[in-house]
């Protein structure tokens, strides 16, 4: 165990300093958290949305460690200031890779609406949480010259990354023809496209179960495409629904069946929906934030945790290293495949 002198109002003290310490700070600021504790006190509030009054209560009855909801607040906002860096770096990440997905929903900072975007991908998670729910605030998070594929709901913003390669979410497609068949059983397009966006599915499985050649799905993909449009192009409907529906899917139509190409791309943004559920958690819990520091932590801690659990890495065994670190930096566990 490493030690160091220190003068203090000409006195000599002497202390010893840990591995896992964290702070070499001496007095009344000497007091502190490990980065055990530390770690998991983030973990329950930011990775399991739980109040801070119950990370309180855990911390008190499971460890006898007495910490104020206020100073929970501050030691989030520490541990976000120190993993900046590492949050930067998976946003580049994330900006760089050959396929992410991108959704947004409602957040609120104090009483103001704003909204939560994430981008995801197989290995890393980013939140950015903005005031607007246009193509600019997108394009703070995924950089407006990305050129990967986009793997994203209907949103028009998507569609003004125009260096991307798109495929829209089948899923909600599919669902839009089901609830329109529901509501005007008579139209013909809703049930023609959901027999039409079905049988890409199917064509997609029969590829990953060898039924299929990668020949002869290009040469499925080529009909199938065209029987949408002429679908598109031939069927008239006097319903606004359906003929909004259309419209829809004629602008669409270029990121219809992008996925039939490479087998890497999902038919769906489930990624993205399933990234952005712990948000929704919390924002069922607490609202939002209460302040920009409380957003800034919010998005920093909440990229960092999901794609450690993407990665199923140990919190600790991140955190740790960035708060020992004399300097914010990139945490090694989480450092770009080319560093």
């Amino acid at each position: 165990m490493a030690g160091f002198e220190v003068s203090i109002n000409g006195r000599i003290w002497v202390s010893t300093e840990d591995p896992l310490q964290t702070s070499d700070a001496l007095g009344a600021a000497g007091v502190a958290l490990g980065p055990q504790a530390t770690t998991l006190a983030v973990w329950c509030h930011k990775g399991l949305g739980l109040p801070l009054g119950k990370v309180q209560r855990v911390l008190r009855t499971q460890y006898g460690l007495h910490v104020t909801r206020g100073g929970l607040a501050h030691l989030c906002a520490r541990v976000a200031a120190r993993a900046t860096p590492t949050y930067e770096a998976l946003c580049a990440e994330v900006r760089t890779s050959p396929v992410v997905s991108p959704d947004e929903t409602g957040w609120k900072i104090g009483r103001a609406l704003h909204w939560l975007w994430v981008a995801t991908t197989p290995r890393t998670t980013v939140y950015r949480i903005a005031a607007g729910r246009g193509f600019d605030d997108a394009a703070a998070l995924l950089g407006a010259d990305v050129a990967g594929v986009l793997v994203r709901d209907g949103w028009a913003p998507y569609r003004r990354f125009t260096h991307a390669t798109h495929q829209t979410c089948l899923a909600h497609l599919l669902r839009r023809c089901r609830l329109l068949h529901l509501d005007h059983p008579r139209a013909a397009l809703p049930r023609q496209i959901q027999q039409h966006l079905q049988t890409a599915l199917a064509l997609r499985d029969r590829l990953a179960d060898a039924h299929i050649s990668p020949h002869g799905l290009t040469v499925a993909r080529g009909r199938l495409l065209n029987q949408i449009l002429d679908v598109l192009t031939t069927t008239r409907s006097t319903v606004p629904d359906v003929r909004r529906f259309a419209a829809h899917l004629t602008t669409e139509a270029a990121a219809l069946l992008t996925f039939l190409g490479d087998p890497a791309i999902d038919a769906t943004n489930w990624r993205a929906e399933h990234a952005i559920r712990p948000a929704v958690v919390t924002r069922k819990v607490c609202g939002g934030n209460r302040s920009a520091r409380g957003a800034a932590t919010q998005q920093v801690l909440a990229s960092v945790l999901r794609t450690l659990d993407q990665r199923g890495l140990d919190p600790a065994d991140v955190f740790t290293p960035l708060l020992r670190a004399r300097q914010p930096l990139v945490a090694p566990a989480l450092q770009p495949p080319s560093a």
